[in-house]
């Protein structure tokens, strides 16, 4: 029987029929990189056909620990059960430690537990390189994935390590993204969930202060009244930007803040050329009636009343 496929935009479900009791979901507290690699490992165990008592019995731990682990609760798990349960499920060492030790540093450890940790427990699942043409993809798109990510990121370091951390979880799921419908578009989805992840909420929707405090005409001389107003200006536009679908914001990032062509972001979004120019047509349309709205006096009739 084949692999159940898994969107990478719903990274988790159980096949009908499964013996046992189900497992729980990730629990809402747990933080981007640690959910990064928890969200692998559990499709892995879903896709296996095992239970929680095979992996109880095959690793040497307890169920309940097992329980905990893969719905994220309790304390951040050490190194050792979880690499026993990648040892278990198949699933490659290298990148998972990474992550796992990424999501320690997020989980306030301190390195000298990371270390302990890690010491002495052998990582022999997988190569210790991503596969080729896995390597050529990252090299190719490290730029404008990394581009994008500063967009919406606090730090430049913060945007370095959040696409570290995706591709490390793209290498997790090279097979899958290769035997999906379009590679690149399989990819854009996990770089983008990791982004969204930590990236800050203003009203429920990506808050992209940072992007209107970097915008060109900010950095021109002008006295500070026009400099502030300048800045209105570009808070109202970048948070009517914000707003905008996923697709429709993707592509005004990309080509408007980032000053990619049209060609170049169908090729990072894995789309034609002609969706990325309806797509910013359609967004620019809808942010000039947005903003015409925002600007009328209270009660004046914007275009889109008539």
């Amino acid at each position: 029987m084949n692999a159940k496929h898994v969107h990478p935009s719903q990274p988790e479900g159980i096949p009908p029929g499964r013996p046992g009791r189900k497992l729980g979901p990730i629990d809402a507290g747990v933080a981007a990189s640690h959910r990064l690699w928890l969200e692998v490992l559990r499709m892995r165990f879903f896709r296996s056909g095992l239970t929680i008592s095979d992996l109880s019995e095959r690793s040497g731990w307890s169920k309940s620990k097992i329980s905990e682990l893969l719905r994220g609760t309790g304390l951040y798990p050490r190194w050792e059960i979880t690499c026993s349960l990648l040892h278990v499920l198949g699933v490659p060492t290298w990148p998972v430690r990474r992550l796992w030790a990424a999501a320690a540093r997020e989980a306030q450890k301190k390195p000298e537990w990371i270390d302990s940790c890690i010491q002495g427990v052998a990582l022999h699942v997988g190569p210790d390189t991503p596969p080729v043409d896995h390597r050529a993809f990252t090299e190719m798109h490290r730029p404008a994935y990394t581009a994008y990510a500063r967009t919406f990121l606090r730090s430049d370091a913060q945007a370095k390590r959040t696409v570290d951390e995706a591709f490390d979880a793209l290498w997790l799921r090279w097979d899958e993204a290769l035997t999906s419908s379009d590679v690149v578009k399989f990819s854009w989805q996990v770089l983008r969930r990791s982004v969204m992840a930590r990236t800050p909420r203003l009203d429920g929707h990506p808050e992209l202060t940072g992007a209107a405090f970097g915008t060109v005409a900010l950095s021109e001389k002008k006295a500070p009244a026009e400099k502030f107003a300048q800045f209105e200006e570009s808070m109202a536009l970048f948070a009517a930007v914000s707003r905008l679908p996923a697709h429709h914001l993707d592509v005004m990032v990309l080509k408007h803040m980032r000053g990619m062509s049209d060609a170049a972001v169908a090729d990072v979004l894995g789309v034609p050329v002609v969706a990325v120019s309806s797509a910013d047509h359609y967004a620019q349309q809808h942010l000039t009636t947005a903003l015409r709205s925002e600007r009328a006096p209270e009660g004046t009739p914007s275009d889109s009343d008539h």
